[in-house]
């Protein structure tokens, strides 16, 4: 079915940058929210931010508000995660996922309101 392939993690130093990139396959891309979670070792995955069907609205988690941005290419049905400002905290292995009915993307912020999901890719922030 639906598939989703996360790339760009990595190690960074902290105040660093990243630009995750998700590709998306195997569905009409542009009917779906589309959210990133990320999930640390030993701690449950945690919502990181989601994005309209036409990329028009955005939502994020608390802990990146002003420093993640996500947004999307419906023309290339990818979703991206730019990351800014990176912190210890934010290591994780990052996840893109795609969101089920209903669109409301304030209120997708739990793994339950997700359908299909990526690998995941690694984001480390160490000095």
């Amino acid at each position: 079915q639906a598939q989703l392939v996360e790339s760009g993690g990595g190690l960074v130093q902290p105040g660093g940058s990243l630009r995750l990139s998700c590709a998306a396959s195997r569905f009409t891309f542009d009917n779906y929210v589309l959210g990133w979670f990320r999930q640390a070792p030993g701690k449950e995955r945690e919502f990181v931010a989601a994005v309209s069907r036409g990329g028009g609205s955005t939502f994020n988690a608390d802990s990146v508000k002003g420093r993640f941005t996500i947004s999307r290419d419906n023309a290339k049905n990818t979703v991206y995660l730019q990351m800014n400002s990176l912190k210890p905290e934010d290591t994780a292995v990052y996840y893109c996922a795609r969101g089920t009915q209903p669109w409301t993307i304030a209120t997708k912020t739990r793994p339950y309101e997700y359908d299909y999901w990526g690998q995941g890719t690694q984001v480390t922030v160490s000095s």
